[in-house]
C-alpha cells in the first residue's frame, strides 16, 4: 500500500525530531532514543498497512516509542534505575492538559540544544549533534559542511553521545547564572537550522520552510526564556538572529518560480516579499542597535535590512553593505563573509575590481571547495562577457553543488555560457 507507506515517511520526516526530543527529557541517552524511534518506524511499516492510518499519527510515533524504550530497558534489567522517570512520565501523560506554568522552559527542542551546546562538548561536536538531533540532517550532510569524511564525522557524533550519556549531563536549559555561557553556541545553532532550510544542503527543492519557521519559532522563545529566567532581558543578539531570519524568510515566496527553479536576488518580484514580516525584523533589529552591544547576527540583518529597502537591485546600497561586511569581517573573520565583502565590492566599485579579490581568495584555498564560491566568480566573469571561464567556473560549481533547484540554475548557466 505505497500510499500508507508515503503517510509512513511523511509522518516521521515531521515528527521524529519532536519525538527524539520527548524521549531525551525522560531518558537522556541519544541511542536509546534513536534506536526506539527506528523501532517505533518498524512498528508502524507492519501494523498501519494491516489496520490503518492512525487518527494521530503523531501521537501514535510517540506512545510506540516510548513503549519500545520501556521494552528495552526491562530486556536489559535497567528499569529499576529509570523508576522515578516512568513514574514522572506516567503522572504527566494522565494530565489532560499542559501544566507548565510561565517559568517553565516552554519547548524541549529548546533544552535539546540546550544539552548539545554543554560546555564539555567542543563547538564542532555541539553544533554537528545539533543538526543531526534537532534539525535531522545526515551525517554526510553535516561532514560536507565541516569539510570532513562521513566517517570521521560519525566518530565525532557517537563520542558526543557517549560524553553526555556517561558525564549525566542534564537534559534542561541551565541556570540562568551559566545560561549566558551557552549563549552564543545556542544562537549559532539556531542559524544553521535556518541556513539548512534557506537553501537546503541536498534533495530537489531550494528551501524547506519548516526548518526555517522553526529556527525562527526557537529564537522567539528563546528570546521569551531570556525575558523570564534572566537578568540579560532583552539580548542584542538574538534580536538580531531573529531579524535577520525574518528578513530573509520575507523572500520565500519570490526566491523560485511556479517549477520551483531558484530566481536570483536581484531579478525576484519585491512585491512578492512578506512586507509585515520585513516590519518585523527592521523593529527588532532598530531595538537591538539601541541596547548598543555590537554583534555579527545584528550587522548581518543590517545588511538584510538594506536589501529590503531598495526598489531593485540597481538601487541597492552596495557601498554601505560592503562596510558593513567589511566591519563584520574584522569583526568576525571568515571566508564566507570575506566572500560577500567580495561580491559586495564588485557591485560598489567595479567588477574588475571585485575578481581580483576573488584571484586572490583563490590563492589562499581555503573556499575551492565551496560551490558559491566558483558560482560568484562566475556570475562576474559572465557580466563581463567572458564566456569561457564563466564556463568553466559554472562546472566548477555544479560538481560541488548538491541542492537540486541550484543544480538546475547552474547547467542553465552553464548552457548559456557554452562556446
Amino acid at each position: 500500500m505505497p500510499d500508507v507507506h508515503s503517510v509512513i515517511e511523511q509522518t516521521f520526516q515531521r515528527e521524529s525530531r519532536v519525538v527524539i526530543a520527548a524521549l531525551l527529557s525522560t531518558w537522556c541517552d541519544f541511542e536509546l532514543a534513536e534506536d526506539c524511534l527506528q523501532d517505533a518506524l518498524l512498528e508502524a511499516l507492519r501494523v498501519w498497512p494491516q489496520h490503518g492510518v492512525p487518527n494521530n499519527p503523531g501521537a501514535w510515533i510517540m506512545t510506540t516509542a516510548r513503549h519500545k524504550v520501556i521494552d528495552r530497558l526491562r530486556r536489559a534489567n535497567t528499569v529499576t534505575k529509570y523508576l522515578p522517570a516512568l513514574h514522572a512520565l506516567n503522572s504527566f501523560e494522565r494530565q489532560a492538559e499542559d501544566t507548565l506554568d510561565g517559568n517553565d522552559i516552554p519547548d524541549e527542542r529548546l533544552s535539546l540544544i540546550f544539552t548539545c551546546c554543554h560546555p564539555s562538548l567542543a563547538q564542532d561536536a555541539q553544533v554537528a549533534l545539533t543538526l543531526q538531533t534537532v534539525v535531522g540532517l545526515p551525517t554526510e550532510s553535516i561532514a560536507r559542511a565541516f569539510l570532513v569524511a562521513p566517517t570521521t564525522m560519525a566518530q565525532r557524533l557517537v563520542r558526543a553521545k557517549h560524553k553526555i550519556r556517561d558525564a549525566g549531563i542534564p537534559y534542561q536549559v541551565p541556570p540562568a547564572t551559566v545560561l549566558g555561557e551557552r549563549l552564543d553556541a545556542v544562537l549559532t545553532v539556531i542559524y544553521l537550522i535556518f541556513n539548512a532550510g534557506y537553501v537546503a544542503p541536498v534533495g530537489e527543492r531550494l528551501m524547506q520552510d519548516d526548518l526555517c519557521e522553526e529556527a525562527i519559532r526557537l529564537a522567539r522563545v528563546l528570546l521569551h526564556l531570556l525575558r523570564a529566567k534572566t537578568q540579560l532581558g532583552d539580548h542584542a543578539e538574538t534580536l538580531g538572529l531573529l531579524a535577520l531570519m525574518l528578513l530573509h524568510h520575507a523572500r520565500r515566496d519570490a526566491r523560485t518560480d511556479p517549477d520551483g527553479q531558484m530566481i536570483l536576488l536581484e531579478q525576484q518580484d519585491r512585491t512578492r516579499w512578506n512586507s509585515a514580516m520585513i516590519a518585523e525584523g527592521v523593529a527588532l533589529l532598530d531595538h537591538a542597535l539601541t541596547l548598543q552591544q555590537r554583534g555579527a547576527y545584528q550587522m548581518q540583518a543590517a545588511i538584510a535590512a538594506l536589501h529590503a529597502d531598495a526598489s531593485d537591485s540597481a538601487h541597492t546600497d552596495w557601498r554601505q553593505i560592503a562596510l558593513l561586511y567589511r566591519a563584520l569581517l574584522e569583526l568576525k573573520p571568515s571566508p564566507v563573509i570575506e566572500l560577500n565583502w567580495a561580491v559586495a565590492m564588485a557591485m560598489a566599485d567595479g567588477i574588475e575590481k571585485g575578481l581580483r579579490l576573488f584571484d586572490a581568495m583563490a590563492e589562499q584555498d581555503t573556499l575551492n571547495g565551496y560551490y558559491l564560491f566558483h558560482a560568484a566568480r562566475a556570475d562576474l566573469l559572465r557580466r563581463l562577457d567572458r564566456r569561457a571561464e564563466a564556463h568553466a567556473a559554472y562546472r566548477r560549481a555544479l560538481a560541488l553543488c548538491d541542492n537540486a533547484s541550484e543544480r538546475a540554475f547552474l547547467s542553465q548557466r552553464i548552457d548559456e555560457t557554452a562556446p
